[in-house]
């Protein structure tokens, strides 16, 4: 297994992400409004470890454009899915739950989306060269977090999708569609940063600890969670599948990579 070394960059990221892991160990025991907060205070301390390991990386510059990327594309698809049901089928959020919203949309959704899709970015580019299977992989990995979030965040009542009876056994209340868009537009995003990373230069020495740490415990964590903890046992199933098409592969990539 590869001997992991921080610098003091690597340390602040670190710092986050535990930060992230402690929060996310808290919301089980939460609920109401409480829980509502702890949500909030995951998806900022997510975000804070993506931006920051991006920093770290590529430079203020490269994470700024990670951001609008990704999170602006997000807050476009969710205001559009929530005006028209298109990528993902027909749902509302809930009221004043999670914080102010644009569009009926929750203003950290889209920065959720910035959180967690930054490690599978990061993942896929472990595991693939080519550009266009990294695209393909990040998308596929996208779709394997949603099968975690997307019955965690039903089932705590922050939003409610129009169809309940068109998903997958055990989560009918979730349409296929959803997924569908969700693979759609990763394949957006991660076109999009494809290019931006072209235009950023090539990345400074650092290590990917934290962003594999933090997929592995987005991974193998939720399956725990959900299973034992939230009472979400085919979410546990769906998305352990789900992530592990990439977590999988991951774990034979850390096992082959020399020490040091």
């Amino acid at each position: 297994m590869r001997e992991i070394r921080l610098g003091r960059g690597e340390l602040v990221v670190a710092g986050t992400a535990v930060a992230w892991v402690l929060a996310q160990i808290c919301y089980p025991l939460t609920e109401g409004a409480a829980r509502d907060r702890v949500t909030v205070l995951v998806v900022l301390l997510a975000t804070a470890t993506a931006l920051a390991h991006a920093t770290l990386t590529r430079g203020v510059r490269y994470a700024a454009g990670f951001l609008v990327i990704v999170s602006g594309l997000g807050l476009l698809a969710e205001i559009l899915g929530t005006a028209t049901g298109f990528p993902f089928g027909c749902y509302d959020y809930a009221v004043d739950r999670i914080g102010p919203a644009l569009a009926g949309v929750p203003l950290v959704v889209p920065l959720a989306w910035t959180g967690g899709v930054y490690p599978v970015w990061i993942v896929a580019g472990l595991l693939v060269r080519r550009p266009a299977a990294r695209i393909g992989l990040t998308a596929l990995g996208a779709v394997g977090w949603d099968l975690f979030l997307d019955p965690q965040m039903v089932a705590a009542g922050q939003w409610l999708w129009c169809d309940a009876d068109a998903g997958l056994p055990g989560l009918e209340q979730i349409p296929l569609t959803n997924y569908a868009g969700w693979f759609g537009v990763g394949l957006l995003m991660a076109g999009v940063l494809t290019v931006w990373e072209r235009w950023s230069g090539p990345p400074r020495r650092a290590s990917v600890a934290v962003p594999v740490a933090v997929f592995l415990w987005t991974w193998l964590g939720s399956a725990l969670a959900h299973a034992v903890f939230l009472d979400l046992p085919a979410s546990a199933a769906y998305g352990a599948v789900g992530m592990g098409l990439l977590g999988i592969p991951l774990l034979g990539w850390l096992a082959r990579s020399p020490r040091g």
